[in-house]
Parts: structure tokens; sequence; C-alpha cells
């Protein structure tokens, strides 16, 4: 698909994508005609997009994905990618038990001020 139609589904911008794509998160091929050059997108681009915004929001940074998106390439050692990908759920875990520390905190602060 081209950049326009993984746009409107991922409802990331154009910019977004070519960010994504610029820093090694997602690749394209490029299809020539006579008068354009135009990029397209594999079906699995979408599937990673809709993953990073989820991730991103999570707090994780471009370097995360990239370790995640590159540890999971075809060539990688499978171990090396569950390595990987198990340190980024611990500190997922550990992150979300910080949160939810805070959240008690607070629970605790608006309740006490009643």
């Amino acid at each position: 698909m081209r950049i326009g139609e993984l746009a409107q589904k991922s409802g990331f911008s154009r910019d977004t994508i070519r960010f994504y794509e610029q820093n090694g998160l997602i690749t394209s091929t490029v299809e020539d005609s006579e008068t354009n050059s135009y990029r397209n997108y594999k079906d699995d681009c979408l599937v990673w997009l809709e993953f990073f915004a989820g991730a991103r929001e999570a707090g994780m940074t471009v370097a995360d994905l990239r370790s995640i998106v590159v540890s999971t390439a075809e060539s990688c050692d499978r171990e090396v990618a569950r390595a990987v990908i198990q340190r980024k759920i611990e500190e997922l875990e550990e992150r979300a038990e910080q949160i939810g520390n805070v959240v008690l905190f607070l629970e605790n602060t608006l309740s006490g001020s009643d």
C-alpha cells in the first residue's frame, strides 16, 4: 500500500510514517513509474505502527522500538530476540508498578482531604 493509504488506516501522519521509516522501524519498496517513484509498504507495517502507538503511549522510546524491531528480524538469533523482548516486558512491568504506587498515593491523598 502507498503512504496515503497507510496513513489513513493507521491514523499516523505521512511525516510520522516517514520518521519511523527513516529510523529503521518500518521499510518500504520503491515502485517506479514513468513520472513518479512511489513507496509501497507491506501490510505488516500497519501492525507495527499500531504497536508503536501503544508502545509510545507506554513511554517506550524510538531506541526501545528499534531494539524490538531489530530483534524480531528474520536474520536475528531467536534467543537474542527473546532476551530483548523479555527485558522490555520487565521494564514495562516495573514502570506499571511505579505508576500504580503513584495512583495509590494520589487516591490516599484525595480520600484524606475530605
